[in-house]
C-alpha cells in the first residue's frame, strides 16, 4: 500500500526544512529568515539586471538632483558599512560596489539591488521635496537589500513553485522565472507587479533605514512627515507604484514614532 502525502503538506514540510538549515538573522530585529540563494549569485544576478535596466532607461540630466542622490547614497552606504562592521554583520556587504543613479521616469519609485545598485526615479523627488526625506526613502530601500528581503522572498517563491531541489538549477541557468522573481522582488519593473513586502519586512526596513540615515547625519524625525505625506496620496485615487509595494498606514507611522528614541541614539549631526 502506497501512502498518499498531500502536495501542500509536502511543500510546507520542504519550506520548514529549508528554513531550519538555511536561516539567517536580520540585523537589529534579530528575526530569522529563509536565505537559500548565495549572496555571490544574488550580486551577480543584480549586476546583470542592473546593466539591462540602465541600457533601457534614461539617466537624468539634472545635475543638481543627480548629485543629491549620489550624496545621500554615499553618506548612507558609509553608515551602513560602519554599522555592519561594528555589529559583526560585515559579510552582508561583501562584494558590494555602490552606485546611485537618478533615472528619468515619472513613476514614484526607488529601489536598491544586492551589490549596492540604487536607483531613484525623478517622479519621487516632488514627493520627497528635500534631501532629508530622500534619505528616508534611500535608507529604507538600502535597508531592504541589507536585510536580504529580496533574497527571502525569492527563496520562499522558489521553494514553493520550483521545489527545494530545483533551486540550484534555477540559479545556475538564470531562467526567465528566476529573473522575473528577482525583478519583482526588488521592485525594478512596475509592469510585473512587485511581490508584496510583509509587515515584518517593512518594519525591519523602516527601523534599519532610520538607524542608517541617523548615522549618516540626517534627522530621522523627517520619516514621520514623509510617510504621513505618502499616506495621503493613497486616498487621492490611483495608488502610486511606490505605495503598492510599500504599504503606509497609521500603525506604520506609530511604530516609526515608537522607534524614534532608539534611532536618535545613532544621530550625529553633520
Amino acid at each position: 500500500m502506497i501512502l498518499q502525502f498531500p502536495l501542500k503538506r509536502f511543500l510546507a514540510l520542504v519550506v520548514v526544512v529549508l528554513f531550519i538549515i538555511s536561516c539567517a538573522k536580520v540585523p537589529i530585529s534579530g528575526r530569522r529568515q529563509l536565505h537559500l540563494l548565495p549572496d555571490q549569485e544574488m550580486n551577480a544576478l543584480a549586476l546583470t539586471e542592473y546593466k539591462s535596466f540602465l541600457g533601457t532607461n534614461k539617466l537624468s540630466k539634472d545635475a543638481i538632483n543627480s548629485a543629491m542622490v549620489k550624496r545621500v547614497g554615499a553618506r548612507i552606504s558609509t553608515a551602513v558599512t560602519m554599522y555592519l562592521k561594528e555589529h559583526d554583520y560585515a559579510s552582508r556587504v561583501n562584494g558590494y560596489v555602490w552606485e546611485y543613479n537618478l533615472v528619468e521616469d515619472k513613476t514614484i519609485n526607488a529601489w536598491c539591488m544586492p551589490g549596492g545598485k540604487v536607483v531613484v526615479y525623478t517622479g519621487l523627488l516632488p514627493v520627497t521635496q528635500n534631501e532629508t526625506a530622500l534619505a528616508v526613502v534611500m535608507g529604507h530601500e538600502i535597508a531592504h537589500a541589507i536585510a536580504r528581503h529580496g533574497n527571502e522572498r525569492m527563496s520562499q517563491s522558489l521553494a514553493i513553485y520550483l521545489g527545494g531541489a530545483a533551486i540550484n538549477v534555477a540559479t545556475a541557468t538564470r531562467s526567465d522565472t528566476t529573473r522575473m522573481l528577482f525583478n519583482t522582488a526588488y521592485g525594478v519593473s512596475s509592469q510585473l507587479g512587485a511581490l508584496a513586502f510583509s509587515r515584518n519586512q517593512e518594519s525591519e526596513a523602516d527601523k534599519l533605514g532610520l538607524v542608517f540615515m541617523s548615522m549618516a547625519g540626517y534627522d530621522p524625525h523627517e520619516a514621520t512627515t514623509f510617510w504621513t505625506r505618502m499616506s495621503t496620496m493613497s486616498s487621492g485615487g490611483a495608488t502610486p507604484f511606490f505605495l503598492s509595494t510599500h504599504p503606509t498606514d497609521a500603525k506604520r507611522i506609530k511604530d516609526i514614532q515608537a522607534f524614534m528614541p532608539e534611532a536618535m541614539k545613532y544621530f550625529v549631526k553633520k
